[in-house]
């Protein structure tokens, strides 16, 4: 019999939600099955089995958040603990699960792994599973009631509130669709009226979300950045005509026929070559050895909003990569960002960002660097306006493609003239692309 704990899937994690169950007690799995997918400050993950056997408890809800090292899920796999006692009376668990199949793969076990890279499950039901106690430490609740809210449908955050206001889910009438019990059933049974809605299908007429995994970090870093580096932001508008006929160019060679190219595959080259000639931009502040850390490497950040908040994965190596690589990478990084699947490792040790507003229509904005990092560039929307030519001595007005790009460094050790450089040099290559065979 062995208790699974909440590893540390990151970098110094402490808690995680429990988002959805992929096994119900009872359920046979496998080394490296997985078994639950929960939501760290970082993303999504999905935790595989470190044991084989047979699901005997799930013993943390869907939609709560526990400690790093807490059990989570008791799986008889047929050994017996170190001195321990004869078995007591089985008492049932609460089964909380969404028995979704889900894939696994063969050998060590992995935190996380891609669902690309598992074999499908094949998950079977023991005839007669053996239901032992919770542990000791945690809170018994009645037998009766265990098997009686088994029954209940309620959302996890409905049982919560259940929880709070002291509520037994059993005695509540179900009025919510298909025969669950909503936050107004709860109120109604708690003896408190429910709030008459203007809006909503929950009966409130406010809705509140809690503060935590991705969207937590997320404002807790850009607190942390904006109140200790000086922010300084600089704006350049440009002409990137050529840029949209290199783009189109591009897109018709057979090599890259399977990767998506944009131009914000053109700006990240050009990102990574004006950082050849102003390395202070892919530096870092080191405030406790009162250093400036200049590397060698660039891991370059993309900014990525996903329904759970703002994430910036990073490509780690970017300025060794070739643009048809680049654009590979790009796809990926983005292609999982928004599926909320990146990993806590691609999201650690970025040196410089780009955000891209120009997907929601944005002409620009003054990004806030991303901790860690000294700059982050924002790439606005392409628009096409009026613009004055310069040729052969001759001006003429034309329609263009233009678009604004914004800078934003910390000015403790990048200062005015190394930022606009850099910013420069980057507008240049998007104005001419074969400018970049300068650089």
């Amino acid at each position: 019999m062995s208790d699974y704990l909440l590893p540390d899937v990151g970098e110094g994690l402490t808690e995680a939600e429990i988002v959805s169950w992929k096994v119900a007690v009872g359920d046979e799995v496998k080394i490296n099955d997985v078994v639950v997918e929960i939501e760290t400050a970082k993303s999504l993950v999905e935790l595989p089995s470190p044991y084989a056997g047979v699901v005997v408890a799930l013993m943390v809800p869907e939609g709560e958040t526990v400690a790093v090292g807490t059990p989570i899920i008791r799986i008889d796999d047929g050994v017996a603990a170190p001195g321990a006692p004869a078995a007591p009376a089985a008492v049932p668990e609460l089964d909380l699960s969404n028995p979704a199949a889900t894939g696994a793969v063969e050998g060590e076990s992995l935190v996380g792994r891609n669902k690309a890279e598992r074999a499908p499950v094949r998950r079977t039901r023991a005839a007669n599973p053996t239901l032992t106690p919770t542990p000791a430490e945690r809170i018994q609740i009645p037998v009766e009631r265990a098997l009686s809210e088994a029954v209940v449908l309620a959302k996890p955050p409905v049982r919560k509130l259940a929880k709070d206001l002291g509520v037994d889910l059993a005695t509540c009438a179900a009025t919510g669709p298909n025969g669950t019990i909503s936050r107004t059933d709860v109120e109604v049974a708690a003896g408190g009226a429910p709030v008459v809605a203007r809006t909503g299908a929950d009966g409130s007429r406010e809705r509140r979300e809690p503060i935590k995994g991705v969207r937590k970090m997320m404002g807790a870093a850009m607190v942390a950045s904006a109140f200790t580096a000086p922010h300084v932001t600089e704006w350049i508008t440009v002409d990137v005509t050529r840029t949209s006929e290199f783009v189109m160019r591009v897109r018709g060679r057979r090599e890259f026929a399977d990767v998506k190219v944009t131009p914000l595959l053109v700006l990240a080259a050009a990102c990574l070559r004006a950082a050849r000639r102003t390395p202070v931009i892919n530096s870092t502040w080191d405030e406790a050895a009162g250093e400036v850390v200049f590397k060698s490497y660039v891991n370059l950040g993309i900014a990525a909003a996903t329904p759970r908040g703002l994430v910036v994965p990073n490509i780690k190596d970017a300025e060794t990569l070739s643009l048809l690589e680049l654009a590979g990478a790009l796809g990926d990084l983005t292609a999982v960002a928004r599926d909320g699947r990146t990993q806590p490792a691609d999201m650690t040790g970025g040196t410089f960002t780009i955000t891209n507003v120009g997907v929601f229509g944005i002409d620009g904005g003054t990004p806030i660097i991303n901790p860690g990092e000294s700059a982050i560039l924002c790439f606005g929307a392409t628009k096409r306006q009026p613009w004055v030519v310069a040729e052969g001595g001759q001006e003429r007005l034309e329609i263009r493609d233009v678009c604004t790009l914004a800078l934003s460094f910390d000015h403790r050790h990048i200062d005015g003239e190394s930022g606009s450089r850099f910013l420069a040099d980057v507008a240049s290559m998007m104005e001419d692309p074969a400018a970049a065979l300068l650089f």
